[in-house]
C-alpha cells in the first residue's frame, strides 16, 4: 500500500509542480512542498504526532514496532528539523523504533521567544518528550548540536540511555575550522537572512548535497529566514559560539564519564567542525568507536544515508550492554 501511494505521488508531482510555478502563488508553493516532503516520508515507516512537554508542543516522527523493537531517538542540529533524518530512516525503519524529533525552537516544534535555550533546559525538555513517550533506554543519535545535547544525556542519565551516536558531534573544538574563523569575527553564517544565504549554508555544511526538488529548497529557505529570531536566540542561550571557539567547560570530563557504547560517525570535509575533532571525542568516550566517512561533510546521516545507516546498525548490533 506504502508503494502504491508513493508511485501515485511521484506521477502527480510533475503536473502539480507545473501548475504551481506558473501560478507563483506562495499558497501554492506551500502545496507542492507538503507533497514533496510527504513523498519523502513516505517508505519511511513514520508518521506525525505531537506531545506536550513544559507547556510546549513537541513535534515528532514516529515509526512502528513500539514495544517489540528496540527504541532510536534522532536528535537534529542547530538550526535544522527532524526531516533531516527521513532518508536515513528508510534503511533502519525495519530494525528500530524510529523517533525523531523536532527540539524546541526547531522545526514543527513551539517556538516561544520568551523561554531560555540552555542546553541544560533542552535536557530537560528531552527527558520530558522522552517520559511522555513512556521509552525505556533508547539508543540516541544526534548530528552537530544534536550530538552535544547525546553526549551530555548520556552522561546525566546513563541508565536510561542504551547507546548514543555522534554524527559530527559540538563540544569540542581542539582543530580549528573555517566556522570557527567566521564566529571569531563575529560572523555567523549559520543565521539565514535570504535565499542566497540558505543556498550558501546547504554548500557550506554538506558536501554532497542530496537531491532536492524545487519547493522544498524555496520553502526551507523561506521556513529558514521566518525562523532567524528564534535560532540566534538558542544559538545565543545554549553558548554555542562558546562552546565551538572555547570548548564547553568540563565537556571533556564528561566525556570521559560516559559508560555507555558510543559511536562517533564523522564527514571528512567538515567545515563546521573539524573532522580531527573525532579523535579526541574517540580518545576521551571509554571504548569509544569511530568511523571517519570520506563522501561527507557536517550531515553524513543526509549525505550519505545508508552508509551513516549501515554504520550504526553494525555498531549497535555488536555493541556491549554496558562499558
Amino acid at each position: 500500500m506504502g508503494f502504491i501511494r508513493q508511485h501515485m505521488l511521484l506521477r502527480l508531482l510533475p503536473a502539480v509542480l507545473i501548475l504551481f510555478a506558473v501560478s507563483g502563488c506562495s499558497c501554492f508553493k506551500q502545496g507542492a512542498y507538503t507533497m514533496a516532503m510527504e513523498i519523502e516520508r513516505c517508505g519511511t515507516g513514520l508518521s506525525p504526532a505531537t506531545l506536550t512537554v513544559d507547556g510546549m508542543e513537541i513535534a515528532i516522527f514516529e515509526g512502528n514496532g513500539r514495544g517489540e523493537k528496540p527504541p532510536l531517538v534522532l536528535l537534529h542540529g542547530f538550526g535544522a528539523s527532524k526531516e533531516v533524518w527521513l532518508r536515513f530512516s528508510r534503511h533502519l525503519k525495519d530494525d528500530f523504533h524510529i523517533i525523531a524529533i523536532d527540539l524546541p525552537g526547531h522545526g514543527a516544534s513551539s517556538k516561544p521567544m520568551d523561554r531560555e535555550y540552555s542546553l541544560c533546559n533542552q535536557l530537560t525538555w528531552l527527558r520530558g518528550a522522552l517520559t511522555e513517550m513512556g521509552l525505556e533506554r533508547p539508543h540516541m543519535a544526534g548530528n552537530s548540536m544534536g550530538g552535544l545535547i547525546a553526549a551530555l544525556y548520556a552522561d546525566r542519565y546513563p541508565e536510561d540511555v542504551a547507546s548514543i551516536t555522534l554524527f559530527n558531534p559540538g563540544g569540542i573544538s581542539a582543530h580549528e575550522s573555517e566556522f570557527m574563523q567566521y564566529l571569531a569575527r563575529g560572523e555567523n553564517p549559520l543565521l539565514v537572512e535570504n535565499t542566497d544565504d540558505f543556498m550558501q549554508v546547504m554548500d557550506f555544511t554538506m558536501e554532497r548535497k542530496p537531491f532536492l526538488v524545487w519547493p522544498i529548497t524555496s520553502v526551507l529557505a523561506e521556513k529558514a529566514i521566518l525562523n532567524r529570531p528564534i535560532h540566534q536566540k538558542i544559538f545565543e542561550d545554549s553558548r554555542l559560539k562558546e562552546c565551538i571557539l572555547h570548548e564547553k567547560e568540563g565537556f571533556r570530563e564528561t566525556l570521559g564519564a560516559i559508560r555507555v557504547p558510543a559511536l562517533i560517525i564523522w564527514g571528512r570535509h567538515d567545515r563546521l567542525v573539524h573532522v580531527h575533532n573525532a579523535l579526541v571525542f574517540n580518545e576521551l568516550i571509554p571504548g569509544s568507536r569511530m568511523v571517519i566517512i570520506e563522501e561527507a561533510g557536517h550531515a553524513p546521516m543526509l549525505e550519505v544515508p545508508q552508509i551513516s545507516a549501515d554504520s550504526l546498525r553494525e555498531f549497535i548490533i555488536k555493541a556491549p550492554s554496558r562499558i
